[in-house]
């Protein structure tokens, strides 16, 4: 059972939602405005987070930088009726870990929340049993600290752009298809129109360098030892 933090100024909203995932056997705790859900989600004792972004107080984007920027690592899904490409960007950018735009059905978002929390269980087992980090081609990966240093320089990767790296990494040398990696780092169904994955593998090749993935036509990208 996990403890799932919303963050919902609509009570209606908030009760469907909390009703529906207490009858998956999971404990909720509902924060109206965003200053609560804030304190809510750094207590420590937060699995996951469903997040509004047009929340009284500080909104959601406020609230997921204030998260990471002190280091928490809880899964957040943001679910809310902004759905621009802007507001989406801007979510996934800060942190977010998941985008839902509403109006939604429960089986989705209730699919997505186990999945992040099945992630999220497998980061940590990872990351307890990794006592050395991931290094390859000039790149370390500190997946305990989740940090990133390129030639003994630190770089800051968005925890997108940390998820996409480490599975790099874990299979150096390997072509990894768009589809492994859209899986792996974004859990959603493969959409063969969707340019996410390039749009990322080229974020990474301006933070780890150019020559450090390398494009194999029509198959996927490799990550260079």
């Amino acid at each position: 059972m996990a403890h799932i933090l919303i963050v919902e100024d609509e009570e209606r909203i908030a009760s469907f939602v909390a009703k529906g995932l207490r009858a998956e056997g999971h404990r909720t705790t509902v924060a109206a405005d965003g200053t609560t859900g804030l304190d809510h989600a750094l207590a420590g004792d937060v699995d996951l987070v469903v997040l509004d972004i047009g929340l009284p107080g500080i909104d959601g984007f406020e609230l997921l930088d204030q998260l990471r920027s002190q280091g928490s690592r809880i899964p957040v899904i943001v679910l809310t009726a902004r759905d621009s490409v802007t507001d989406t960007v801007s979510a996934l950018e800060g942190g977010a870990d998941d985008y839902m735009p509403k109006p939604f059905r429960f089986a989705e978002l209730s699919a997505r929340v186990r999945l992040r929390l099945r992630q999220a269980a497998t980061r940590a087992t990872a990351s307890n049993g990794a006592a050395e980090p991931l290094v390859s081609g000039g790149v370390e990966l500190d997946l305990r600290t989740r940090r990133a240093t390129v030639s003994g320089r630190e770089v800051e990767l968005s925890a997108r752009e940390f998820a996409l790296a480490e599975i790099f990494l874990s299979n150096a040398g390997q072509v990894l298809s768009r589809e492994q990696l859209l899986d792996h780092v974004w859990g959603l169904d493969f959409d063969p129109g969707s340019n996410v994955v390039d749009v990322y593998v080229g974020y990474l090749r301006r933070k780890l360098g150019a020559r450090s993935i390398t494009t194999v036509r029509g198959m996927g990208y490799r990550f260079e030892r």
